[in-house]
């Protein structure tokens, strides 16, 4: 059973005009000040003056620090089922226990451009969808599927049992993601938190833990740029030649 849904709240220009043009909308707040500038004004003119709200500071109702002077509540986005994200030419990117929204956020963005089918992430001990994930996913998260789990080494279960090969990404795998040929079937990559990589749970559910290959003395990549390279990695060997 998929869980409660998210994104009853976004902040910023970019992620509440993706709201707007998903029908999400039900407050618009604007800024007195801004309700002129001509990309506020659309944004009003889309959503009807009857669901807006003209305040002096939006910054009072805000959780992210640069909310442009729009905040938006909303209808929420229905968490879906991992057996919903397992078909045929799935490509699926799970983050285990990332705790940074603006990371969460950025891997968002880069899956939907890369192509990705479906994010998985933790209900526990993991950053929430919350506003901040939502402004740095710049829209992603508006149309990207996303399943929330209580359990990430039960969900990686769940997938395998569905017929997706489960692909870890860690500095200690002895592979390479690079030209990985099980990246053409149906697979599910794992990325571990912030500074401390995949949990030893997880590590144990998956099929095959790999690396981004690195000059010798650079530390590990920010999660963000690991689910990128991860999400265009997958995209460059499905389309190769042959």
């Amino acid at each position: 059973m998929a869980l409660a849904g998210f994104g009853n709240r976004v902040e910023g220009l970019h992620a509440v005009a993706a709201a707007v043009e998903a029908g999400r909308v039900d407050v618009l707040f604007v800024e007195k000040r801004r309700r002129e500038r001509a990309d506020v004004a659309a944004l009003v003119n889309k959503v009807g003056s009857s669901r807006v709200r003209l305040v002096d500071d939006v910054r009072a109702l805000a959780t992210t620090d640069a909310p442009q002077g729009v905040v938006a509540d909303c209808r929420p986005i229905g968490s879906v089922t991992l057996e919903s994200l397992s078909g045929q030419g799935a490509a699926l990117l799970v983050l285990d226990h990332v705790e940074d929204p603006q990371n969460v956020g950025a891997v968002a963005r880069s899956a939907r451009a890369g192509g990705i089918t479906g994010l998985v992430v933790s209900s526990k001990r993991a950053a929430p969808l919350s506003a901040a994930a939502f402004k740095a996913s710049a829209g992603a998260l508006e149309t990207l599927p996303v399943a929330i789990v209580g359990s990430i080494p039960e969900a990686l279960n769940r997938l395998k049992g569905f017929g997706v090969w489960i692909v870890g990404l860690d500095a200690s795998g002895d592979q390479s993601l690079f030209g990985l040929d099980l990246l053409t079937e149906p697979v599910a990559v794992v990325i571990g938190a912030e500074g401390t990589g995949l949990s030893q749970l997880a590590a144990k559910r998956c099929d095959v833990v790999v690396s981004i290959p690195m000059v010798d003395g650079v530390e590990s990549l920010n999660t963000s740029v690991s689910g990128a390279l991860a999400a265009f990695e997958i995209m460059r060997v499905r389309n190769r030649p042959g």
